[in-house]
């Protein structure tokens, strides 16, 4: 059976956007929601710091790639350094909401500091996985509309372009990965980034979970009454975790590659919303 790759024909284009960094936004400003407003922060307060090393992780590895796959991760690189960028200014918004991020982001450059000390190629397989978190973040807010219904224009559009280019670029990380890894068998090479997906699922929940809740303390809302905020939110309603379960699971088979699902046609109906909202 051959292996899967990416469409020949995909292309990954960077897109221009620049939210305006002076908006005027509600404190909680996803639909009214401190528990939704608190976990899309936080996870804002984890990109700039994590997309750098992602860069960082696959670029140590693109020199032995084929010149394709080069080229998408001289594109993925750019799509990236763009989201580090608009992330740095969504979250001086929400210092200027009146939140305090030192502590979150503090928390935040610890744990990616842990991931720093791993060797290079476990940096690649964290990379892997992560991003096949955000791809699946990025499926969902795209094809549920009402993740975003009432959030204000400027930060709707900012996510919507960001879940874009994630679906987008979903494979590169992997692409290189697997061509790095190319030498091992086909059972180290599951075992390999299914270990790497157990441990960045740990990482990465926790993480966005302990800095949603400092956030959310601020709110006066702390203890059991935070949890289960949280809790309702990401598994019951809407139920953001729930959502993205199934392409979350499939990373798990034998033989999966990101391009399994084929999602460009949610990435051009999206582009075109955008392009009429801009």
């Amino acid at each position: 059976m051959p292996v899967q790759t990416s469409p020949a024909d995909l292309t990954i284009t960077a897109r221009p956007l620049h939210m305006d960094r002076d908006a005027q936004t509600p404190r909680w400003w996803l639909n009214g929601d401190p528990y939704g407003t608190a976990v899309m922060n936080a996870l804002s307060l984890t990109f700039p710091d994590g997309e750098r090393f992602f860069i960082q992780a696959v670029r140590r590895f693109e020199g032995d790639c084929p010149p394709a796959l080069r080229a998408q991760v001289r594109a993925f690189v750019q799509q990236e350094g763009a989201h580090t960028r608009e992330h740095i200014a969504f979250n001086a918004l929400t210092e200027r909401s009146g939140y305090d991020v030192t502590e979150a982001m503090a928390f935040v450059e610890a744990r990616i500091g842990l991931a720093r000390s791993r060797p290079a190629i476990a940096q690649l397989a964290a990379t892997v996985a992560l991003e096949h978190f955000t791809a699946a973040f990025a499926h969902a807010l795209l094809s549920r509309p009402e993740l975003l219904k009432d959030a204000p224009p400027e930060l709707a559009r900012l996510w919507r372009w960001h879940s874009i280019e994630e679906i987008e670029h979903k494979a590169v990380a992997y692409d290189v990965f697997m061509h790095a890894i190319s030498g091992l068998s086909p059972l180290k090479r599951w075992a390999f980034r299914r270990r790497a997906m157990i441990l960045s699922t740990l990482l990465f929940t926790k993480t966005v979970r302990v800095t949603a809740r400092m956030l959310l303390k601020q709110d006066g809302i702390t203890g059991l009454r935070a949890r289960w905020g949280l809790f309702r939110w990401l598994w019951l309603k809407p139920g953001l975790y729930r959502m993205i379960l199934g392409d979350y699971l499939t990373f798990y088979r034998p033989g999966f590659h990101p391009w399994q699902t084929d999602d460009r046609a949610l990435i051009a109906e999206a582009e075109a919303g955008l392009a009429m909202a801009a």
